[in-house]
């Protein structure tokens, strides 16, 4: 497995490298700084981490939900997959939802989600006058290729 260098700057007594669980884990579990906390449903709330990275150009690192919060609790990253660009310098932070039914007590030092170090391409756009290849599909929208 590839492995690419990240620097990491850690702030706060609290503050975890992230960890691979396991030798083949494509993510690393980060855990929340802040006091115990308890996440009502509906409620979003942004966590700190204490970690601040130094990520390659040509490289994001993903924020993403942990599994067994979300099937377990309901708990879930806000927007979905968070994006903490190369450029960004600031401390990593995580915004978690509770989409669960019962109230959720995030404790400190637990591990609230996951970051994926994942390579970046930017698109060049182009101006088109018109789509002259037709596909399948063509301007169907949400739903339109069914469900089975």
């Amino acid at each position: 497995m590839e492995q690419v260098q990240v620097g990491i700057k850690l702030v706060g007594e609290d503050a975890r490298v992230p960890v691979y669980k396991t030798r083949r884990s494509s993510g690393a579990d980060v855990v929340s700084v802040d006091n115990d906390y308890t996440l009502m449903p509906g409620e979003k709330h942004m966590f700190h981490t204490g970690v601040y990275l130094q990520i390659p150009d040509g490289y994001e690192v993903q924020v993403r939900a942990r599994s067994g919060l979300a099937a377990k609790y309901g708990i879930t990253v806000l927007n979905g997959v968070g994006t903490i660009d190369s450029d960004y310098q600031g401390e990593c932070n995580v915004i978690l939802v509770n989409h669960g039914t019962e109230p959720f007590v995030v404790v400190k030092g637990e591990r609230i989600a996951q970051f994926i170090l994942a390579p970046v391409v930017q698109a060049v756009f182009q101006g088109m006058i018109d789509f002259s290849e037709k596909t399948e599909r063509g301007a169907g929208g949400f739903g339109s290729t069914g469900m089975k």
